[in-house]
């Protein structure tokens, strides 16, 4: 159902089933998949491709243009996958180059006021939550959990299954499975009750979380360089495919929180 009080582009592609609120905006060079509900005042602009069943609730604003001095006025994109939530005043912004592309997966849900830079990379099943900004080019992977009003900075990289306690700012890159709080933000331990108890992680056992926490260990408290601590990982620590995702993510960062 389109309300005859929304304004939509012909040139909009719209799929089934799909239900546009009075007072929605809809740019022509846009995709919206079936069963997406967009509420009343929503901006979905040009460059912007939904998937299947998305809530884009009041106010929210996807595909803006991007808040970067390098760009140029090139038709770039945003690319949202299916069933995510996206609440009031959300904004997205797409990529600042042709070749790039901000991208968020699929089940996710993006609270009050979230704030997503140019050329961010949202996995899935995350939750970004209320007045949260993300800074350019950075990127979140699967499963993770932003508490309100952290800020990431540009270029950074949260790893899977990490949980940001409300108000950090994070200027590095965060490994995963890890919990983050405080100001300067630091490690708080291993998110072992989500890793624990959630249905999308039940292969973690307690063995696995324990090798978990002693790798962490040696990489937080055990007064080694980063270096010498990933070398003692590999020498102690049976592998699995988690101590395995640990070693891979800091070896490829540019430096995480310490």
């Amino acid at each position: 159902m389109i309300s005859p009080l929304a304004f939509v582009d012909p040139a909009a592609k719209i799929g089934k089933g799909v239900t546009i609120q009075p007072f929605a905006y809809i740019e022509g060079d846009v995709v919206i998949g079936d069963e997406c509900v967009v509420m009343s005042g929503a901006h979905i602009l040009n460059g912007t491709r939904l998937g299947k069943a998305n809530k884009v609730h009041h106010g929210a604003v996807l595909g803006t243009e991007p808040q970067d001095f390098h760009y140029q006025g090139a038709a770039t994109t945003l690319v949202i996958g299916d069933n995510n939530d996206i609440r009031e005043n959300v904004v997205v912004a797409r990529a600042t180059k042709p070749d790039g592309q901000s991208h968020i997966g699929d089940n996710n849900y993006l609270m009050d006021g979230v704030h997503l830079c140019h050329d961010v990379k949202v996995g899935n099943h995350c939750v970004l939550g209320i007045k949260s900004m993300v800074g350019g080019d950075s990127r979140i992977d699967d499963c993770t959990i932003l508490s309100s009003s952290v800020i990431l900075q540009q270029e950074v990289h949260i790893g899977s299954w990490v949980l940001v306690q409300s108000g950090c700012r994070i200027g590095k890159d965060v490994p995963p499975y890890v919990i983050m709080a405080g100001n300067p933000a630091a490690y708080h331990g291993v998110n072992s009750v989500v890793l624990q108890h959630s249905h999308m992680s039940n292969h973690i056992t307690d063995r696995i979380l324990r090798h978990i926490v002693n790798a962490y260990r040696l990489i937080y408290q055990g007064n080694f360089s980063t270096e010498d601590a990933l070398q003692k990982i590999a020498d102690q620590i049976p592998m699995s495919t988690e101590i395995e995702n640990i070693l891979a993510f800091i070896k490829s960062s540019k430096g995480i929180v310490k």
